[in-house]
């Protein structure tokens, strides 16, 4: 039985966003993407609609 994963919006926006000429930032967004890319396959993610809405507004 795969382990279920909350997705926060953070993992949403290090996703989605242009890639950051921040070392840091830039950095959770390679991990970020590597992971979605190969280790969401072995876990059951989900989110909440909370973060839905979050996402959904953007950057303010």
């Amino acid at each position: 039985m795969k382990r279920k994963v909350y997705i926060e919006t953070s993992v949403i926006s290090y996703l989605t966003a242009r890639p950051s000429d921040d070392s840091i930032k830039s950095a959770c967004q390679q991990i970020t993407r590597l992971w979605w890319a190969s280790g969401r396959e072995s876990v059951l993610a989900f989110i909440s609609p909370y973060v839905v809405e979050e996402a959904s507004a953007g950057t303010r």
